[in-house]
């Protein structure tokens, strides 16, 4: 049987071909590839370790799990979809309104359990009938925007929480991790996320030095003077230790703030899955109903526990982008990384007292490279952006997505960012789609293409043959024969 859990070895395991990339089912040598799997760590460990704390909920538990859950998605996807999951950030809103209902810990998990379990019974629906439910729904205009307003509505929490802390740390490496991106060669240039926080580290602890505390907001909150590198709660932090376990409670009322987020959840992954199947070059259709459902099962394991929901990690997909390694195996290994900073609140501690100046630097490039990953989909799809079928519900969907707008329907119901963006774009397209003219559905172009504006005669036969399909199908798509 078949796990996912072989891989042939890259070339001679060092270095890489330029212009190659590691594909899932191999692997460099086995300190490259464990090297990797911690920067996969770092790398979603901010927003893991973030995410729980503002749910009010066990930051190391979060982690510990994280790694459970990353294990059964690999194990059910044979290996084929490289991703990691970490805490869902999708639901800290959710926690924030069931916690001003009067709710307690119990209360959100119990909540998210149940959003696992509809999640993990519509990856089920999308394995009995296949793809074309998400492809019907989810055409690359909406998939390509789902990804973007994702990777955008992040944006946010660069500029407000980890850039203020520090702005002349996180541009030093901002600049830093991007020369390390283009111009390093080799292995170093695929870990040069890492060697960008090392980096970092280093600045901050120099800077200490050399101009003592900084005043500025520490995580968001009102400025006080502070070190940049706080390495305090390492000594206080123990080598070893269980993470804090409760069971999860139902109750309705925070069932039903909480069952939206499946919209943006199916969504995410479905984008997410989409965004891997660019960069490898895989058609991973066939694995979409099976990642869902894998999300679902990792979800409500971690909440039965008193875990926070996981997802599929774009900050681990903007990784790849930067390192075009997509080995499984260097997710074993951060998942192994993840069990153990879980249960060892020291290590936790090392990589929690990463400077927010640092985080600033790093996540002005990876958040970007994720949202770009949407543009990449509509690219490769050919999706015609003058076409106002195809305008209209993508760019009102980023708007809501990048700005975190926000609807309130009830005291106790409020629909914001990821989940309110996704929902337009989605219901907008169909709908529009629905009372749209034929000419629109066939994709004929709101301006000319590739012509003069004085080229009546070339304008009409521009016009003539966009009307036929022989450019695009209906959905934005290339033809296909």
């Amino acid at each position: 049987m078949n796990l996912g859990v072989r891989w042939s070895l890259h070339g001679d395991g060092r270095t890489p071909a330029p212009g190659a990339v590691v594909r899932p089912d191999e692997r460099l040598s086995w300190p490259r590839t464990v090297g990797l799997g911690a920067q996969h760590v770092v790398a979603m460990f901010g927003a893991s370790f973030v995410a729980p704390v503002l749910m009010g909920l066990d930051p190391n538990l979060a982690i510990m799990m994280s790694g459970v859950s990353t294990v059964i998605f690999l194990l059910a996807t044979r290996g084929t979809v490289p991703s990691y999951l970490g805490c869902s950030l999708s639901f800290v809103g959710v926690a924030a309104v069931i916690r001003a209902q009067g709710g307690s810990s119990a209360s959100v998990t119990g909540a998210v359990f149940v959003v696992g379990a509809v999640l993990f019974l519509a990856g089920l629906a999308v394995q009995k009938f296949g793809a074309r439910i998400i492809h019907a729904t989810m055409p690359p205009i909406v998939t390509g925007a789902v990804v973007m307003l994702i990777g955008f509505n992040l944006a946010p929490v660069t500029a407000t929480t980890y850039w203020p802390q520090d702005q002349w740390t996180a541009l030093l490496v901002m600049l830093f991790t991007g020369l390390a991106v283009v111009c390093l060669r080799g292995f170093f240039s695929r870990i040069a996320i890492f060697l960008g926080l090392i980096f970092g580290y280093g600045i901050s602890w120099l800077f200490d030095r050399i101009f003592g505390k900084i005043h500025s907001p520490a995580g968001g909150a009102e400025a006080v003077d502070h070190w940049r590198l706080d390495l305090s709660g390492v000594g206080k932090a123990d080598w070893f230790g269980l993470p804090s376990f409760h069971a999860p409670s139902f109750e309705w009322s925070a069932i039903l703030v909480a069952l939206p987020v499946v919209i943006a959840l199916i969504a995410e992954n479905a984008g997410h899955v989409k965004a891997v199947g660019e960069m490898t070059g895989d058609n991973l259709d066939s694995k979409l109903g099976t990642a869902i459902s894998a999300d679902g099962v990792g979800s409500m394991l971690s909440t039965a526990v008193g875990g926070p929901p996981n997802t599929t990690y774009s900050e681990n997909i903007g990784v790849m982008a930067a390192t075009r390694v997509y080995s499984t195996a260097a997710y074993w290994a951060a998942a192994g990384f993840a069990l153990l900073f879980g249960l060892c609140p020291k290590f936790g501690a090392v990589v929690a007292a990463i400077p927010g100046g640092v985080l600033g630097g790093i996540t002005v490039i990876l958040y970007g490279m994720i949202g770009l990953l949407g543009a990449q989909i509509w690219i490769n799809a050919k999706v015609d952006l003058r076409n106002p079928l195809n305008l209209v519900p993508a760019a009102a969907g980023i708007i809501i997505g990048v700005g975190n707008v926000s609807m309130k329907f009830t005291d106790t119901f409020e629909l914001s960012g990821i989940a309110l963006g996704t929902l337009v774009v989605i219901t907008g397209y169909h709908a529009l789609r629905a009372m749209a003219p034929a000419h629109l559905k066939t994709q004929e172009p709101l301006l000319d293409e590739g012509t003069s504006r004085y080229d009546t005669d070339a304008d009409a036969d521009a016009g003539a043959d966009m009307s036929t399909g022989t450019g695009t199908g209906a959905d934005g798509n290339a033809s296909k024969k």
